[in-house]
């Protein structure tokens, strides 16, 4: 992997990355739009103990621009720079232009509640200068290139010592809220753990510390005994639905050894990642011959926390609330007590993708 570090005419950092030698002519780029001088700030919520973020500047942020200009789109007309500049390379990653947290934050809040400045980072990683491309779509040499970039990130990220958490993820589809249709995701690196991983890591710690063994290890092994919900599956990876899935669909996607953070894979096993990560994608897209929107998230241990033995990361991929097929619709029980009900059983669902045929160029 060949990096590239350059800096935007307003100040933010961009990073180039290629499976080949980047030339050193290309110049860094911003939109014209530069958008506004980011204060945001956390409120304390004293029911839910948990930090709410508050970054209003984000209302003025791009909205699904037309296609002949993005600012995620590479372009030749001088007069319209956007994020990603002219020149050979695969996948860039830069600071977000409308951030929900940023180091540099300073702002407190008037009311009652305990507060604080959002102080955190907040990154966009372009899978690829072409627009029309999906993630599933882009070549297995592609997606294996943005899986070590998403792991090299994680752990320069992880060197603030003011980072517990970094969670990488990309929504597809206007039904998951996207704003820009160029294939993207976003790094979003918080000063706490948020509460979903803090929950999942602590059930991961507690069975690590009562059994010896890694939780999600064991569910693994469990699902490759049973066998019906596997999607793909090779030496070093798998994607499956779990037996517990909250979501019609609901896939996850790691490796079958222990590995806390992404990071921390071998060569072999992002190339195995890469497969089984590209080959779920394409079911989807071909269960109803039609992009499927879905939000993916990467769930790994915390940083700058210690051992990590009892964690092992994956990706989670959640479909959208609602589609024109029904999927779920999010509403009283998920929202107002956390509670999921789910209208159909993770065996069917498996089964659908399963019967779904696609092939992987090698």
């Amino acid at each position: 992997m060949y990096r590239k570090k350059l800096i935007k005419p307003d100040g933010r950092n961009l990073i180039l990355y290629s499976r080949y030698p980047i030339s050193n002519d290309i110049i860094a780029t911003n939109p014209k739009d530069e958008g506004v001088k980011a204060n945001p700030h956390m409120r304390w919520h004293p029911l839910r103990k948990e930090w709410v973020i508050y970054a209003s500047h984000r209302q003025n942020r791009t909205f699904l621009p037309p296609k002949d200009y993005s600012p995620l789109k590479v372009t030749d007309d001088e007069k319209f720079p956007t994020e990603l500049p002219r020149g050979n390379y695969d996948v860039a990653v830069f600071d977000n232009l409308f951030p929900s947290m940023t180091t540099s934050a300073d702002a407190t809040s008037p009311v009652y509640l305990k507060s604080r400045p959002s102080n955190g980072i907040c990154e966009v990683i372009v899978f690829t200068q072409d627009p029309e491309k999906s993630l599933g779509e882009l070549p297995l040499a592609q997606i294996k290139l943005i899986l070590e970039v998403l792991a090299e990130r994680t752990k320069e990220i992880a060197s603030n010592p003011e980072i517990k958490y970094v969670m990488p993820f990309e929504n597809r589809g206007v039904e998951m809220g996207v704003t820009l249709h160029h294939p993207h995701g976003q790094i979003y690196a918080y000063p706490f753990i948020p509460p979903l991983a803090a929950q999942v890591m602590n059930s991961m710690k507690e069975f690590f510390k009562e059994n010896g063994k890694n939780l999600l290890g064991e569910m693994i092994q469990e699902e490759m005994k049973a066998e019906q919900r596997i999607i793909a599956e090779n030496d070093y990876a798998l994607s499956f639905i779990p037996a517990c899935a909250r979501y019609p669909y609901e896939t996850w996607v790691t490796t079958k050894r222990n590995v806390p953070h992404l990071h921390e894979c071998t060569p072999q096993e992002f190339h195995d990642l890469a497969i089984c990560l590209k080959t779920t994608l394409m079911k989807f897209d071909k269960l109803w011959n039609r992009p499927f929107p879905y939000l993916m998230t990467l769930m790994q241990a915390p940083v700058n926390d210690g051992n990590t033995e009892y964690a092992h990361f994956y990706f989670q991929i959640y479909p959208p609330y609602r589609t024109q097929e029904r999927l779920k619709f999010l509403a009283g029980t998920e929202l107002g007590a956390g509670i999921f009900v789910n209208d159909s059983l993770p065996e069917e669902k498996a089964k659908e993708l399963q019967a779904v045929q696609v092939e992987i160029n090698l």
